[in-house]
Parts: C-alpha cells; sequence; structure tokens
C-alpha cells in the first residue's frame, strides 16, 4: 500500500469512529449503533472529504424521514473548520436534476458557487443527497445566518408545490419575509395585473425587489390593518396606535423610491390595501390548505377602470385564482371555468354587466365569478377528457367557495354574525349566492356542501340547481325562454316553427343543456349543420321524416354524448361527421352547392367559418365562444382567443334570424352591425334571461321556505318548493 492510500484509510476510519461517537451521543447508545452499522459502509469517500461526521448524523436523519419517491427533505449546513460558505442539501429517493433546483435557488437570490449529488445506497436501495455551495447573490441581503430557518421553509413548501416559485421569493433574503408574508404581495400582484394596467409582472417584480424596505411596509401595513386583536376592536385605536404611524413610514420609505414607474406601481398597490376591506390571511396562515382571500371595495381603487362593481373578492391559491364581482349587495350570478388566465377579471366584468341587465327585473343587480388553473402544466380550459383536469377544476372551485365564504358574514338567530378572526372594514354584508356557468354545471351540490360546512345561513339555496334546486337542464328552462324569442321573430316574418320547417345552424352539441334542449322545441327542425369544440356534424337534406329528431333526442338523453355519436346511416348524402381540428375535410357537391365552396378540401376551422355564413333561417347558439364580430373589430378586441381562428364579421352571416340561447356569442358592435342589415337578433339579456329568472325565483323561494321551516311553520319545505316548479317556469 503506498502511502495516499495509507492516509485515505486512514481517514475514513477516523470519519467511520467520529460518525458512530456521534451517532450513539446523539441518539443513544443503542439507537446510534443501530443506525452506525447501517449507514457505516454507505458514504462514497467524497462525502466523507466535504462533510463532517457531525453533519453526516444529520443528513442520515433527514433520508430516514423520507417515505415516498416524489418527498424531498431540504437541510442548510453551517460554514465549519475553514470551508466558508454554506451548504443547502437536497434529499430524494430518486435522481434529480439541476434543472429542478437552479431556478429556485435564483429566484432566492442565493448564488451557486459549486454542486455535486451524492448516491446512497444502504440494502440495495439508493437514495440521493444532492449538495449546493451557495452564497447571498449581493451585499443588500440579511445574512443566511438571520434567515435560515425562514429559508429552509420557503424552499420546502416550493418544492412541495405549495407555493410558487417566481422572483418574489427574493425578498426573504433581502426583507426576512416569511413564504406567506410574501405570498400576501404575490396576490396583490397578481390582482394588480388583472386590473387591465399596460404593466408586466416582471416590471412588478422589479418594483418590490429594488425597493425592499418598501415591499416590507407595505406588507406590515396589510397585516396590522387585518391582525385580529381585541384591543383594536374600535377602528379608531386600530387607525391612531398601529395604521397612522405605519402609514408615514410608508410613505417615508416611498420618498426614496428613485424610479417613477416603481413609484406608481408601489402606490397603487398600498392603494389596493387600503381599498381592502376583509382578508382571511389570519386566519389561514397556518393551516394546510393556506390561501389568501381578500374582499376590495372597487369604488376605492383609484385607478381601477370603468366599469367598476361594489365589491369583488379575490382568491389567490397555488394552484388557482379566482374572482367574484358583485354589482351590489343583492346581487347573483354564476361562477365558471374561465380560459383566460391572463384577463378573466376582464372576462367576468363583461359578463356581470350583462347580468345586471338581466337580473334588472328580477333582483337589484347582477353578479358574476370565475376561477383559472395555473399549476402543473394543466391546460387553462373547462372540464376535458382529463381526470386529472377535472378533479384540479373541482378542487380550484372549493377554494374559490371557501374563500368567499370566509369573507361573508352569516345570519344565527336572525342577527347578522361576522366570521371569526375576520376584521372587517366594511358594513355587514351576509347575502351571497352563486349558480352555474361554464364548466361549473354540475358544481352546484359541491358550493352547497361547502355552505353546509360553513353553517351558512342560505343553506343549499346558497348555490341554485343542483339535487335540492331546479334542474336547468331537465327543465329546458334557458332553452325555453330563448325559443319564445325565436318564435316571435319568426311570426313576425309570417311563419309557425312548431308547424313549418325551417333550416337551421347550430353552435353546440346535443348532450348540452341549451343547444340540446333547444333542438327538440319543435319537430319541424331541419339541422343542416352544427359544430362543438371537437366536432363538426353535417347533413345537408335532411330527412323530412321523424328519424333526425329522434337521433337528437337519443344523443341529448346518451350521457357524455358527441356528434362522433350519431347514427351516420341517417345523414344524406355529402354529410358527415368531422373532428373540428381535421386538416383535409372532403367537400361533397351538396357542401358545394349549399355554401358556394370552390374547393375540393377544406379544413376544420375553414370549414366552420362557411358554416357560420351559410344561407339559413335560423343560427341557433347554444355552445360556449363568440364567433361573430363586427367588420370594424380586431380579433384581439373580442377577447375569445380559442376562437379566433373561426370567427366572422357580421356583414358575413348568412341566417334571417338568431336565437342566443348561450352568452356573448356576438360582440356587441356585431349585434348592431348585423341588426342595421336586416338581421333579426335581440339584446343580449334577453333571449336566455329564462334560466336566470328560474334560478332567482329559486334562491328567493328557499329562502322564504327555510325561514318557515325554521319557525316551524311548515314540516318540510322541500315538497312544497317542488310543487312549484311549474308555476316558476
Amino acid at each position: 500500500m503506498n502511502k495516499p492510500e495509507g492516509q485515505l484509510n486512514k481517514f475514513t476510519r477516523s470519519w467511520i469512529v467520529s460518525f458512530q461517537q456521534i451517532s450513539e451521543r446523539a441518539l443513544g447508545k443503542e439507537t446510534g449503533q443501530q443506525l452506525w452499522k447501517k449507514y457505516q459502509s454507505a458514504f462514497p469517500i467524497g462525502y466523507q472529504t466535504q462533510v463532517s461526521p457531525r453533519y453526516a448524523l444529520k443528513d442520515i436523519l433527514h433520508l430516514e424521514q423520507l417515505t415516498t419517491p416524489k418527498h424531498q427533505g431540504i437541510s442548510l449546513l453551517k460554514p465549519y473548520k475553514g470551508i466558508e460558505h454554506y451548504r443547502l442539501h437536497f434529499y430524494s429517493q430518486q435522481e434529480r436534476f439541476l434543472d429542478e433546483y437552479i431556478p429556485v435557488l435564483e429566484n432566492m437570490h442565493l448564488r451557486v458557487i459549486d454542486q455535486v449529488q451524492f448516491p446512497i445506497t444502504v440494502d440495495g436501495t439508493t437514495q440521493f443527497i444532492r449538495s449546493f455551495t451557495i452564497n447571498i447573490a449581493t451585499s443588500e441581503c440579511a445574512p443566511l445566518s438571520s434567515v435560515n430557518s425562514q429559508l429552509l421553509k420557503t424552499i420546502q413548501v416550493i418544492l412541495d408545490g405549495k407555493s410558487e416559485n417566481d422572483a418574489l421569493n427574493k425578498l426573504l433574503v433581502l426583507t426576512g419575509m416569511a413564504w406567506q408574508e410574501i405570498d400576501v404581495l404575490r396576490a396583490y400582484r397578481n390582482y394588480y395585473l388583472q386590473l387591465g394596467h399596460q404593466t408586466t409582472r416582471d416590471t412588478v417584480h422589479h418594483a418590490l425587489i429594488n425597493n425592499p424596505r418598501v415591499a416590507l411596509c407595505l406588507f406590515k401595513y396589510f397585516e396590522a390593518r387585518f391582525r385580529p386583536n381585541p384591543e383594536w376592536d374600535d377602528p379608531v385605536l386600530r387607525e391612531e396606535q398601529a395604521l397612522f404611524p405605519l402609514r408615514l413610514q410608508l410613505l417615508e420609505s416611498m420618498a426614496s423610491v428613485s424610479d417613477i414607474n416603481d413609484d406608481r406601481i408601489l402606490r397603487t398597490l398600498f392603494n389596493l390595501i387600503d381599498a381592502t376591506m376583509r382578508c382571511n390571511f389570519h386566519l389561514r396562515r397556518s393551516l394546510d390548505d393556506y390561501f389568501v382571500a381578500f374582499k376590495i371595495n372597487s369604488l376605492g381603487v383609484i385607478d381601477m377602470p370603468s366599469p367598476k362593481p361594489q365589491n369583488e373578492i379575490y382568491v389567490h391559491a397555488v394552484d388557482m385564482e379566482g374572482l367574484h364581482l358583485r354589482g351590489g349587495k343583492i346581487s347573483r350570478g354564476g361562477i365558471r371555468w374561465s380560459d383566460r388566465p391572463d384577463d378573466f377579471r376582464t372576462e367576468i366584468l363583461g359578463l356581470m354587466q350583462t347580468q345586471i341587465s338581466k337580473n334588472a327585473l328580477i333582483i337589484p343587480t347582477g353578479a358574476k365569478g370565475g376561477f383559472v388553473l395555473k399549476k402543473n402544466g394543466l391546460k387553462f380550459s373547462p372540464p376535458s377528457s382529463s381526470l386529472e383536469t377535472r378533479e384540479a377544476g373541482k378542487k380550484a372551485y372549493i377554494t374559490l367557495i371557501r374563500g368567499l365564504l370566509d369573507l361573508t358574514d352569516n345570519y344565527i338567530d336572525d342577527k347578522v354574525v361576522k366570521p371569526q378572526n375576520i376584521v372587517s372594514h366594511d358594513d355587514p354584508d351576509p347575502y351571497l349566492v352563486v349558480a352555474a356557468d361554464k364548466g361549473t354545471a354540475k358544481f352546484s351540490d359541491i358550493a352547497n356542501a361547502v355552505s353546509a360546512d360553513y353553517q351558512f345561513w342560505l343553506g343549499n339555496a346558497f348555490a341554485s340547481g343542483g339535487s335540492h334546486g331546479y334542474d336547468h337542464k331537465a327543465l329546458g328552462i334557458t332553452a325555453r325562454g330563448a325559443w319564445k324569442c325565436v318564435q316571435r321573430h319568426f311570426r313576425e316574418l309570417g311563419k309557425d316553427i312548431q308547424n313549418e320547417a325551417f333550416t337551421v345552424v347550430g353552435i353546440g352539441s346535443m348532450d348540452g343543456d341549451v343547444f340540446g334542449n333547444g333542438m327538440l322545441l319543435s319537430p319541424c327542425i331541419r339541422l343542416l349543420a352544427a359544430f362543438s369544440g371537437q366536432h363538426i356534424f353535417i347533413d345537408p337534406n335532411p330527412s323530412d321524416n321523424d328519424a333526425p329528431f329522434n337521433e337528437r333526442k337519443r344523443l341529448f338523453e346518451l350521457p357524455g354524448s358527441s356528434w362522433n355519436d350519431y347514427d351516420r346511416t341517417l345523414i344524406s348524402n355529402g354529410g358527415g361527421v368531422y373532428f373540428r381540428s381535421d386538416k383535409d375535410i372532403p367537400i361533397s357537391p351538396e357542401l358545394k352547392k349549399w355554401l358556394g365552396i370552390r374547393y375540393k378540401l377544406l379544413d376544420g376551422e375553414s370549414l366552420i367559418r362557411y358554416l357560420l355564413a351559410a344561407p339559413v333561417e335560423l343560427l341557433w347558439l347554444g355552445g360556449i365562444g363568440t364567433y361573430i364580430k363586427a367588420s370594424t373589430e380586431k380579433h384581439e378586441e373580442v377577447g375569445d382567443r380559442s376562437n379566433d381562428n373561426v370567427r366572422i364579421d357580421a356583414i358575413n352571416l348568412g341566417a334571417r334570424i338568431v336565437g342566443e340561447g348561450a352568452n356573448l356569442g356576438f360582440t356587441q358592435k356585431a349585434r348592431i352591425e348585423y341588426s342595421l342589415r336586416g338581421g333579426r337578433i335581440n339584446t343580449d339579456a334577453v333571449d336566455n334571461s329564462a334560466g336566470v329568472d328560474t334560478s332567482d325565483h329559486e334562491v328567493n323561494l328557499k329562502i322564504l321556505l327555510t325561514g318557515l321551516q325554521k319557525k316551524k311553520i311548515i314540516a318540510d319545505y322541500q315538497p312544497l318548493f317542488i310543487s312549484m316548479t311549474d308555476e316558476v317556469c
């Protein structure tokens, strides 16, 4: 044996002996001996030369805590014996790669000096330690010794998928803020970006990260504004003892901001915090199901573009964002699963305005809510065939509902009771109801179950529909209301569509509520074509007998049906069922004659544009999307990017009449343009208002009847409620 090998063996024996002694001293002789025997030959020589036996024991204890392949642990090793830098160790049961860690460390404002991965094999099973030598990136940061606990917690929640990995995490080493505290600023950042300002996420990051003192002051002001403290129950005392001094401190720190854009953003964030009436941060800060919800007095936001709701509640979680806008205290409207993550507030605000028009003769004003998914590569879309996406949507919906109820007052014994541990800067506000909308048609029972958990006074009147309410699809109420409008249009043209045949092109599929019910409301419908999100159905010369009607009825009653389930033997020559995504669809002579097409082949999107412009008596809107714009509008102005490639101008529309069973099929300018050239169409709040009317009656009846039941005037309100169905509809 040569001299270097002898020295190495001597070092290894010394390291192992030290490891044994430290294990027995720290864990007791019996436990330490067992651990030493298990791991004495597991550590490679490279590990022994870089990690002391004392820290090796720490590593082992972390490895012992790993329970699943996805689970990861983390620890921070302090400098020792001439090693001047900290080492950050990650523990896992499977091999990990640098691209999983480097973005996290960069966003923590840490500089990586070197890294190495150690495989630790025990009893044939290999676990891994990924070791990084780190230092803080700038001298303005706090020393790692003062933030090491918060640093480990923050990295751990990011690895566990409980917090976002973005540049705002630099505030931890810049200010010492905990990850939940940083997340409050992240929530306000996201809400701010939804207001439509010409500001990017990176610009907001620049303002906060380059002015960490202001960022910390913003959080301190927020924290004091909503901290439950019996001594501050009097708003005047809270203002004098906490808020006023912190406001002065915040304004003083803002005086040092040199960049005018940073100053504008920071002052807007301050305004948003000051306009916040309630927040559940202190309620959920330490809970496993942590998320942030805050209620904004929209009228108090200086830079919010008009129109402004009266109030809105924003809900922020790592895997979703949601919003609920209300035009007034007594207002209602549906919750939708939005596919517009960048501007879903704009979408919901437009729908709230429409809802206000619909509700004008029913209840004082309207509301609307929605949510988006934002994690793990899931598509920002309503339910698809993916079970994972559907479950994520349900989870996001539940989070939104819980966020709303966290901040809403309750009625107990006819008295308004505020939520526990929620500081309120507004008047009592116990009225909150929701309804189904795009992507949430089957979620009413879920919402009412959450309402029951909160013992909310509205019970199952909180969400209309569901198993204890009026089933809109079974009643066909929205389609029936829209059909009355269609009948009137035709009657004014001298045609009775219940007894005379008429041609239709439709948007939707037979499994849908509005489209499916609508296409069964007259035996005289000659459905020439329809398209949904997935398929295109074409029947250029449908049979005069009952076969097409009966086949549509079969699909309507078939759960989860699509146009692909349509019996091909019933389709006339030249027709068929195609995928909307098809590149080459053969164009039959019948289609060429009807639509004036010269081509032999068309892709699905081009064919849809021809169908929208087809000469037909009725265009029946029963599906989701905005398909008609004005010739003066750009597609970008419409706000429905998923249908940009199929949308046409109103001047090219070939239908004489439009029936709007669904919302937002036309832009407002398109509606005017189509009407001016002789098309027959109502305002967007008329055709499909019957469903809204039914839901409003349902909620009001339940409030009345459950009140009578609580007073024991009636034994069970449900039979009486059900008996009123025909009168309500």
